[in-house]
């Protein structure tokens, strides 16, 4: 006897059809059976040629189509074939949408593009890990994002806020006492954003950051002549980067990220 086929059928690329017909195989320890996957049939016309071999094979279909005309242009087509045919996702929109009042959106693959969109942001926070601080200049070119500015200009958080966006961002300090890496100079103008703030601003946050960690709020970190100097050194890179400059000393970190969003985007048109 030959071995059973059964006919994976999927409007996408049909893994989700797929995965669930082996688990239900799985408790059959197999059987022999054999599957042949079928995916992006998405017309009357792909339906009924596959149906046609599923005939030669005297298979069983299980298939996954979300649009509503489709699944029933399927169905009728199996029982006037006398085809046993498994709908694996339409009961179960069906009583979502009754159970949630909601219209399905019918688009085939979204759960791939859910999950593309997942590791693409989950690729980005690492990144911005990796990158941060300016622990490797490696980054800085690589990036989809450049943030410079002095230390407490929030560029940490809107390097992670961006991440969510799925954009690749690294961030450089910039110190008197140490020269920028040489890869900012070579980031295209568009990709670029320097972080300014007003020095009492500043110098009001980093006397809460010294106080937090339990250190003297009079360091020289503090200093408003301290701040001043590396302000000074901070619109001398920025104007030779030629890059745009946010001022972030009024700007909650979500309102920073539009502005550089808007930019970004703006930039790449």
């Amino acid at each position: 006897m030959s071995s059973p086929i059964i006919y994976v059928v999927s409007d996408s690329v049909g893994e989700t059809a797929e995965l669930v017909t082996k688990a239900a195989i799985s408790q059959f320890n197999g059987s022999g059976m054999i599957l042949k996957r079928f995916p992006y049939v998405e017309d009357k016309e792909h339906i009924d040629e596959v149906l046609s071999l599923v005939l030669l094979d005297k298979a069983m279909v299980a298939f996954t189509l979300v649009k509503p005309e489709m699944r029933t242009y399927i169905k009728n087509r199996t029982e006037q074939e006398g085809i046993l045919a498994v709908d694996l996702i339409g009961p179960i929109m069906d009583q979502i949408q009754q159970f949630s009042g909601k219209t399905p959106l019918c688009e085939p693959g979204l759960v791939r593009k859910l999950d593309e969109d997942y590791f693409k942001k989950v690729e980005a926070i690492e990144f911005a890990v990796k990158y941060d601080d300016g622990r490797d200049p490696r980054g800085i070119l690589k990036a989809d994002i450049v943030l410079i500015g002095v230390s407490r200009t929030s560029k940490t958080p809107l390097s992670q806020y961006l991440a969510h966006k799925r954009l690749k961002v690294a961030n450089v300090p910039l110190v008197p006492e140490v020269d920028p890496p040489e890869e900012l100079y070579r980031v295209p103008i568009e990709k670029c954003f320097g972080l300014k703030i007003s020095p009492e601003k500043l110098n009001h946050i980093r006397r809460e950051r010294l106080i937090s960690l339990g250190l003297n709020d009079k360091a020289s970190y503090a200093t408003l002549d301290r701040i001043k100097a590396e302000l000074i050194f901070f619109e001398k890179v920025v104007q030779k980067i030629n890059c745009p400059v946010i001022d972030v000393t009024n700007k909650a970190v979500e309102e920073t990220a539009n502005v550089i969003l808007n930019y970004f985007h703006k930039g790449r048109v």
